[in-house]
């Protein structure tokens, strides 16, 4: 190489920025983006939109037909409980659960998780299937970006399974009513307290800058992986990331009613400002504040 820096390729002074910042303790990655038909990436942004919304709308139409169930046109349910089935399945209350039982309430939490965590996740999705069809111009991003999503959800059916187990051992302790929300106040105050104690976390802060900042997320990552399981674990990381920010939100389903619609969007509408609003952790740690003001409360009415 005759003639100093100034006869580098682009290609060869990226690669020296890159090594320099590494060798300076700076990890990172500096992906070369190509030129992309703008045609193409309008048509990947709406073949992905139109995919995660009909996934949104079947979901919530799910939910809508098993609450629209469990309400049964108000019918006395003393002594019973109802299995989110869509098919209007009683069970007596003290009647240890069944298989098929434990399957419908784990089917109503991952779709429960599908729908309430779709919208927040665009964003990343998006930003994953562009880089890819800017690093990738003649490979297959959107192939890629299905495994990807594919990744995040399978950590949101992780923690449905969790969900299921920790609703039943609330069952079991007869913390829950035929609607599956909670009995007691006091238990309903510590979790409230429990979850506005964690939005000012450093753990949530960690875990919401993640979710909040898509392409810097991916350039910590490593950038944009063409294989399928390098895609899938790169969403199995942003969604375990994304369970660490909403986790105690996620817990407070069993307060309000699990198939509590009303209770359901206003924690989805929670989470979706806190991670795509501009000022979204100002939200979160407004949330938290309100969240112990209204445990405490609740622990004080059921103490006295």
């Amino acid at each position: 190489m005759a003639g100093g820096s100034g006869h580098q390729s682009p290609d060869e002074l990226t690669a020296r920025i890159e090594q320099r910042l590494r060798d300076a303790g700076v990890g990172c990655q500096i992906i070369n983006l190509v030129p992309a038909p703008t045609a193409v990436l309008r048509r990947d942004r709406i073949v992905i939109v139109l995919a995660l919304a009909l996934l949104t709308v079947l979901a919530w139409s799910y939910l809508l037909w098993l609450s629209a169930d469990m309400s049964m046109g108000g019918m006395d349910m003393m002594g019973f409980r109802m299995v989110p089935s869509g098919m209007g399945l009683m069970m007596v209350a003290d009647m240890p659960w069944q298989t098929m039982e434990f399957a419908f309430v784990f089917a109503m939490w991952t779709v429960m998780m599908v729908g309430m965590m779709t919208p927040s996740a665009v964003p990343m999705i998006l930003m994953y299937a562009r880089v890819g069809r800017q690093t990738q111009a003649h490979g297959r991003p959107l192939a890629a970006t299905v495994w990807f999503a594919t990744g995040y959800f399978l950590v949101w059916i992780g923690f449905a399974l969790l969900a299921t187990l920790v609703q039943w051992a609330f069952d079991r302790a007869v913390l829950l009513d035929f609607t599956m929300a909670s009995t007691s106040t006091v238990v309903g105050g510590l979790l409230f307290v429990a979850a506005g104690i964690y939005q000012w976390t450093r753990l949530k802060d960690v875990c919401l800058t993640q979710c909040q900042r898509p392409f810097a997320f991916l350039m910590r990552q490593g950038g944009f992986r063409s294989d399928a399981p390098g895609s899938l674990m790169l969403g199995v990381r942003h969604g375990a990331y994304c369970v660490g920010c909403c986790w105690a939100l996620m817990a407070l389903l069993l307060i309000g009613g699990v198939m509590n619609v009303l209770w359901i969007v206003l924690l989805a509408l929670l989470i979706f400002l806190e991670k795509v609003a501009p000022f979204g952790r100002q939200i979160a740690l407004v949330a938290g504040t309100i969240l112990v003001v209204a445990g405490a409360w609740l622990f004080s009415i059921g103490m006295f």
